[in-house]
């Protein structure tokens, strides 16, 4: 049975999810992770592909985006093959990477927007590869520290989650990571 076509218009809101073939990992160290982020900030930009929440994790990544003009379908493709093929030259290996293609669900609503990224952001600290929220803040592989100004990631759309938890960047910062805090219980 034929899978069903992807609703892949440009300006809709996607909630993304990569899986490693067989749960395998899909960074194995530093450099893989590094050029994991690279990528994505790189084909975002060149698509207008607007980026609202990440998560690397060893096996999997998620991503909350809006796709651009070119639409998620070609995103995708240009992000995650550019990526496997580099992962696979870099550790002499051959064939796929990800499991299947990647599983992506049309959000609606700003409620489930804000839950959203609250839930993408947590999954370091889920996962323990965190510690705790101080951590987080600071941990490169995963947007929050972004929308908080602690790292810089010009291609991450920070000021959109922004404008969900205040009109001045103060107030709408401390709203978001008190949001974020009450998520984590």
């Amino acid at each position: 049975m034929p899978r069903q076509a992807r609703l892949d218009s440009p300006g809709t809101l996607h909630h993304v999810m990569i899986r490693g073939i067989e749960q395998r990992r899909i960074v194995d160290d530093e450099q893989d992770r590094r050029e994991f982020v690279r990528r994505l900030g790189s084909v975002a930009e060149e698509t207008r592909t607007s980026i609202y929440a990440w998560a690397l994790m060893t096996n999997h990544a998620h991503v909350l985006l809006c796709s651009g003009s070119l639409g998620l379908a070609k995103f995708m493709r240009r992000f995650l093959t550019g990526y496997a093929v580099s992962y696979n030259l870099r550790h002499h290996r051959h064939g796929h990477l990800f499991q299947n293609r990647y599983k992506s669900i049309v959000c609606d609503g700003d409620s489930y927007f804000t839950e959203l990224v609250r839930y993408i952001h947590l999954n370091p600290l889920r996962a323990q590869l965190v510690k705790d929220l101080k951590q987080l803040e600071t941990y490169p592989y995963c947007g929050h520290g972004t929308i908080l100004g602690r790292q810089t990631k010009p291609w991450q759309d920070r000021d959109s989650v922004l404008a969900q938890f205040g009109r001045r960047e103060a107030e709408a910062k401390e709203a978001y990571r008190q949001f974020v805090t009450d998520g984590v219980a």
